[in-house]
């Protein structure tokens, strides 16, 4: 790989692990000689720009028995390879971008490796294997048909939703949908537009739900920039959607009452995440573990694009509590399953967004801390007002853009050894492109416990399910 030219020696002088990420696109290039470097200026969405190097090239992907050349451009940031690179599929004239599960509709690629990456454990190289795997399962590009072959709706959301400009971004509406009524929902809405800059916000009452009802004080009252709908079609190009459908049910089993959820969400997750491909779910039915991962399943959305609200409510109140009454100045987070068995981190550092918190291993010295600040805030109930305030407060640094850690329910698997396909509360750093989680570390014997428990309850309850 010829990494000698002045524009690219320039460049990589800034990075901050130089002689590694030389290291490292010498091996990319050992295996992938079809990617070149270059360099070239990033746009990030909050409009900052910064020169990177940049991979371009093809990957061979077979399909029906032939191989087809994809190309792709990887943008490597500064930090690499230690953080992992931002990766986008680039049609050409005559493809079209077909988005799922693992790329979305203006072509950013999303794969379990790059949400779980922890270097050197992960690389490039691993990355790129994976992508052909993926994609050979369910290939991301298809070539261009005659117009009267083209579903004209799909055609226009491709040309609306695509960008490919070398990393510039397209202005967005900060739209964002609320579906189901009730006290939450309610609370929901009305948080989020206490707390964020909002465009439109679109109330959807569903009546299948146990929690409907709201709306029509909603409509009488006519809230600037609130739409009310029982239409799933008005929540079409949101950036947030956050869902607070509960199923009604007087089963007694409670496997019976959770399949209830599942069932409703089978007419709820797949339409709206058809409608918004590129939008971040926000989960807040119950049970928030459960219902998250499900509707991960449902949507054909990536992971980092399905979160739930999880523990993040605990996790504010047990910062505030630390900072107030303890006076650490650090933050902290609930972390599993939103249960008894909860686990208290703390950063080690007073950074509490930026994607630079790092978790501090649970037996050094601030176990006795977090273990007060905990009995103190057990006690305080999870009110459809309190519960509306956390989900505004992620919602907001998802449309700023803000990259503050949450404690969201999230994907697991691979996160301090876990190796099932669970979602539980983890520390993630929530931005306009969803969620990023923290590393994992090794917990304390009674915690690490605790959360050992947590994933085999909630893999025995995924399977008993069906979703």
């Amino acid at each position: 790989m010829d990494l000698s030219s002045e524009k690219i020696q320039r460049v990589l002088s800034k990075y901050k692990f130089h002689d590694v990420a030389v290291e490292e696109l010498q091996k990319i290039h050992r295996i992938y000689p079809g990617l070149k470097p270059s360099t070239g200026t990033y746009t990030f969405s909050d409009s900052s720009q910064k020169d990177l190097v940049r991979l371009i090239g093809t990957i061979p992907v077979k399909y029906e028995g032939q191989t087809y050349n994809f190309p792709v451009l990887l943008w490597l940031l500064d930090s690499f390879p230690f953080t992992p690179p931002i990766c986008l599929l680039r049609p050409t004239a005559n493809m079209v971008i077909r988005g799922g599960k693992h790329v979305d509709a203006r072509g950013r690629i999303f794969l379990p490796g790059l949400h779980n990456w922890d270097h050197p454990k992960s690389s490039v190289v691993g990355l790129l294997t994976e992508m052909i795997a993926k994609f050979e399962e369910d290939p991301p590009l298809s070539s261009k048909t005659s117009g009267d072959d083209k579903d004209p709706h799909e055609l226009l959301a491709f040309v609306s939703n695509f960008k490919n400009n070398e990393g510039g971004s397209r202005t967005q509406s900060n739209k964002v949908s609320v579906i189901g009524g009730g006290d939450l929902g309610m609370a929901t809405v009305m948080s989020i537009l206490s707390k964020c800059k909002v465009d439109k916000l679109v109330f959807i009452d569903v009546a299948e739900s146990s929690t409907k009802g709201g709306s029509t004080d909603l409509e009488i009252f006519s809230l600037p920039n609130v739409e009310v709908s029982r239409d799933f079609a008005a929540s079409a190009g949101s950036r947030v959607i956050v869902v607070t459908a509960n199923a009604w049910s007087s089963e007694q089993s409670y496997v019976t009452v959770v399949q209830a959820n599942v069932d409703l969400y089978k007419g709820i997750i797949p339409n709206v995440a058809r409608l918004s491909p590129s939008a971040v779910l926000i989960i807040a039915s119950q049970p928030v573990d459960i219902m998250t991962h499900v509707a991960w399943r449902q949507s054909g959305l990536p992971p980092t694009h399905v979160v739930g609200a999880g523990c993040n409510l605990d996790s504010e109140r047990l910062s505030h509590v630390l900072d107030i009454n303890l006076n650490t100045h650090k933050p902290a987070w609930v972390i599993g399953e939103l249960s008894d068995n909860k686990v208290p981190v703390m950063s080690s550092t007073g950074q509490s967004f930026g994607g630079q918190a790092e978790i501090t291993v649970g037996t050094n010295s601030a176990k006795p801390l977090l273990d007060r600040a905990f009995e103190m805030i057990k006690n305080r109930g999870q009110r459809s007002w309190s519960v509306g305030l956390s989900i505004a407060d992620i919602t907001n640094s998802v449309l700023t853009d803000k990259r503050k850690a949450h404690s969201v329910s999230t994907l697991a698997q691979g996160w301090g050894g876990i190796g099932s396909e669970v979602f539980l509360s983890l520390p993630c750093i929530m931005g306009a492109s969803g969620s990023t989680r923290l590393a994992g570390v090794s917990l304390g014997s009674e915690e690490d416990s605790k959360l050992r428990d947590t994933v085999s309850s909630l893999s025995n309850l995924m399977g008993q399910l069906s979703v």
